[in-house]
């Protein structure tokens, strides 16, 4: 699928395309053997529902994406309301990423209904992706929160931990920049603080835009330089290093921390035998 941002439709407002309709964070979809199918109309209406505020995401394979908040009517038979965490493996990684960006918009137009400096109510400002205020003149545009995920390695082992949250798999370490950090200051500091240990200068991996509920994960890589793992108990469960032959349960494949463990195991095993 072949996606292209945009602000404006450049089709007719009766041209049906893929519609993004979340109840919350829920997205419509119908589930079949396992694959997730997004309803393809023009007006939420077509599915018996009511979405007020209905945003242009953008056009995929010549198609317009929009997104709306779901505020009347029961999803149709046949279809319901799942969380986009679920979705993982039942949505084509393109168009999870599309849904991603269309959960992104939806919950800034409801969050930034009103002024944040004077609390006047808002409104689309002309050309830009923005919230303006008739009163005071601020502007809003959709928030990114910026995080770094890191791969730590020491020799042939790979640094795993597992949060409370997400306590039935291990995970790289990663956090949320504070404001006048670094990414690479990030990274330092969140590997210290969780797990107690110094690494070396970290490297630029890869990124990806997480839609929980508006973050851009950096992927770095670094080596271990001195400490032992010592895990911060009111974030981590437990830590330790694991061998590419030795992995836990890990997660996803559509999640950047996956994409840093499978590099490292590549890495690790080498080419397959000819």
């Amino acid at each position: 699928m072949r996606f292209e941002p945009e602000l404006t439709s450049r089709r007719a407002p009766a041209t049906p395309g893929p519609f993004f309709l979340f109840r919350g964070s829920d997205l419509l979809v119908r589930l079949r053997e396992g694959l997730a199918e997004m309803p393809v109309v023009a007006d939420p209406a077509a599915l018996g529902l009511e979405a007020p505020v209905v945003l242009h995401v953008g056009e995929a394979d010549g198609a317009p994406c929009r997104a709306g908040e779901v505020t009347g009517g029961a999803a149709p038979e046949g279809w319901s309301f799942t969380g986009l965490r679920a979705l993982f493996s039942a949505l084509p990684e393109p168009l999870f990423r599309v849904a991603g960006r269309a959960l992104v918009l939806v919950d800034w137009e409801r969050t930034h209904r009103f002024c944040g400096r004077c609390g006047t109510a808002t409104r689309t400002k002309e050309g830009e992706r923005a919230r303006e205020c008739p009163a005071c003149g601020h502007l809003a545009w959709p928030r990114i929160s910026p995080a770094m995920i890191v791969a730590v390695t020491r020799g042939d082992r790979l640094l795993l931990v597992r949060h409370h949250r997400f306590a039935q798999r291990f995970t790289v370490v990663a956090g949320y920049v504070e404001p006048g950090e670094t990414l690479e200051e990030c990274v330092h500091r969140e590997v210290r603080e969780e797990t107690g240990i110094e690494i070396s200068e970290p490297r630029y991996f890869t990124s990806q835009a997480w839609p929980f509920p508006h973050s851009l994960m950096v992927g770095f890589t670094a080596e271990h330089v001195a400490g032992e793992i010592r895990v911060e108990p009111s974030e981590l469960i437990e830590g330790g290093w694991f061998t590419a032959d030795a992995m836990p349960e890990i997660p996803d494949r559509v999640t950047i921390a996956r994409r840093l463990i499978d590099a490292f195991v590549a890495g690790r095993r080498g080419p397959a035998p000819g």
